[in-house]
């Protein structure tokens, strides 16, 4: 296909839904929902998609029950270690957007050996949001410009990108969510201003190679103008 995406970012929607509609409890769909991510990754890869940002855990995300909370952030260091050292062969590269220092140490300390483990790869960078909120990383580039002491006359918007989680990372292209709900759910504010969005019924877990292609020939339909005629 023509035209695709260099960036896709993915709001991995219905985990727990998937689970209850076959009488499972909810972890059992974020481990499908972990599951998901090697295929998809491998389809957008083999596409040649160059970046591809994961919404794995919301800043929100805190106020679910203690026990599903604590469930997703188990299955996740039980997991990335494995899954990183395949992408490591893939020659992915991992990096994280978030604030990792609120999470459980174990699972903070994963994520990081991931990052590291893969940080001189030059392949498709994959972004994994995880603990993240767009309005907070907004407040936490202003903090980190403040603390620069850049004078607000120098302020702009390359300043402010630059200061973002994913400094050094194209805009998004395209933001795919699963699930079926219609929003963007405080999900890269500022990356994803002319982003094309593609929604679809179909919870993360069942979301097929063949479901991503139809995403990314949607997107190449797609006339972009970033605010021209």
């Amino acid at each position: 296909m023509n035209n695709l995406p260099a960036h896709v970012a993915i709001i991995m929607d219905g985990n727990g839904r998937w689970a209850e509609r076959r009488g499972l409890p909810r972890l059992a769909g974020h481990l499908a929902g972990v599951n998901r991510i090697r295929s998809v990754v491998a389809t957008l890869l083999d596409n040649q998609v160059r970046y591809v940002t994961l919404y794995g855990f919301s800043s929100e995300n805190w106020s679910r029950p203690e026990e599903e909370v604590q469930g997703l952030f188990q299955i996740l260091e039980d997991r990335i270690g494995q899954e990183a050292a395949e992408m490591h062969q893939q020659n992915i590269r991992i990096k994280h957007a978030g604030r990792l220092h609120e999470l459980p140490l174990g699972v903070g300390n994963a994520i990081g050996r991931a990052c590291s483990l893969t940080q001189h790869n030059n392949g498709m960078v994959l972004i994994f949001a995880f603990n993240y909120g767009g309005r907070q990383e907004l407040a936490d580039a202003a903090r980190k410009i403040v603390e620069q002491n850049i004078p607000p006359t120098k302020i702009d918007e390359q300043i402010f990108a630059a200061n973002l989680y994913t400094a050094g990372i194209p805009d998004v292209d395209l933001v795919i969510r699963t699930g079926g709900e219609l929003r963007i759910s405080n999900f890269l504010l500022w990356q994803a201003a002319y982003a094309e969005f593609y929604f679809t019924k179909i919870l993360w877990p069942d979301f097929t190679p063949k479901q991503v292609q139809r995403a990314l020939s949607a997107f190449t339909k797609r006339k972009r103008r970033f605010g021209g005629l």
